[in-house]
Parts: C-alpha cells; structure tokens; sequence
C-alpha cells in the first residue's frame, strides 16, 4: 500500500496558518498571531514546518489554500504563494472556503444549524450559514453583525461582536491542523481569493496632473 500524499497547508485569511500532513496524520503546524505580517512570516513558516516535520519542499504531493474571504492583501499573499509553489513543483492545488475549515471544526459538537463570523474590518463580519453535519448552506457574505441569522456563531467575530451576536462556545481561530488533514475532503472554491469587496486602495480613475500651477500674474 503506498503511503497518502504529504500535505501543504496554508491560510491567511485572518493571521498566518500553515499545516503539514500526511493522510489523517498531522506532521507540523506553525501558526503567527499577526494581522500585519503575512509576508515576512509566511514562507519562514513553510521552511520551520518542513523542518519539524523532516522532509522536502520536493516531497510535496498536494496543496491546500485557503481562499478567504478576508481582507484584500493579507489573503493573496496565501493564495499567490500557493500557486507558485504548484507551478514550481507540479503538484495539484486545492482552494478552499476558510470559514469552510472553522465550520469543520466545529460539526462534531454542533447541536443544529450555526454561522461562522471571521473580522471583516470597517464594523462588518465575514459569515456563511451551516448545516448540523458542517455543509455550507449558501455563499460567503459580508454584513454588519446584526444583519446575520440568529443561530449560534463561533469564529473569531463571536468574541469581537459577543454583544450583537449570539455567540456560543467554540472555535475561535483556525486550526492549521484541520487544514491540513481534511482540507482536500472540503468543497473546491477555486483559486481565486474570495474578497467579496473591494479593496480599501484603490488606483485613481484620472491621471494625477504632473504640472506646477501657473498662478496669474498681478
């Protein structure tokens, strides 16, 4: 019998996640807290995994990212580094929904149908509706918090927003070791980033003039 695929995981959806398995077998997690940082701290967390864990870059088999939704620059840094990591080392790609992964992690205790609500910034939450049994009933959305269903919500928005927001105990971050053990099992959401709004910067929709002012002489 030949051994499952070794597993990449990465998200940075939120702060910078990245998971290393094989089959139901978690070989590494590595995790930074910081909003700030995806860039610096990403790639430096797929090296420390790959260490921990003994293996090679080259002994990849399959990729997982997360798509988000979250904030514009944060989130493509996973997902650009995702890619260039499946073109340089010819394997698969998967993308999937990060809220997919919390709602994984929370099925197993679920009484009834429930919402997981990530910081979407600007006083608004990323959210998806879920089945009992963890299946995404619906779309990601961006609301403010008391536009979301009335069910329980678990996420890191249930503790952002505990007073607009029925909030029941849970998972409150992603776990980069769900990520990486049933990541391939989840719904393929593509490998575009899921922003679902537009960027905070924008590029002008004119040409900013380059000329002095040429005042009237008095």
């Amino acid at each position: 019998m030949t051994d499952a695929a070794l597993v990449l995981a990465l998200d940075t959806s939120t702060v910078v996640n990245v998971g290393l398995a094989r089959g139901d077998r978690v070989l590494a997690t590595a995790t930074v807290a910081d909003q700030m940082a995806h860039v610096e701290q990403l790639m430096p967390l797929v090296s420390e995994c790959v260490d921990t864990a003994a293996v090679r870059v080259a002994d990849l088999g399959q990729l997982v990212v997360g798509v988000g939704p979250g904030p514009f620059t944060g989130l493509r840094v996973g997902v650009v580094t995702a890619r260039i990591l499946s073109y340089v080392l010819r394997i698969g790609l998967r993308g999937v929904c990060s809220l997919d992964v919390l709602a994984a992690q929370f099925a197993p205790e679920s009484p009834g149908e429930f919402v997981v609500a990530t910081d979407a910034r600007r006083r608004e939450v990323y959210w998806a509706r879920y089945s009992p049994l963890g299946a995404r009933l619906g779309e990601p959305r961006v609301s403010r918090p008391t536009d979301l269903p009335r069910l329980p919500v678990i996420g890191p928005a249930a503790d952002l927003y505990a007073g607009q927001l029925h909030a029941v105990p849970g998972p409150r971050s992603m776990d980069p070791a769900v990520l990486a053990t049933t990541g391939a099992t989840l719904p393929d959401a593509g490998h575009e980033p899921l922003y679902l709004r537009h960027p905070d910067a924008t590029e002008l929709t004119r040409p900013k003039s380059v000329l002095h002012y040429q005042g009237v002489a008095g």
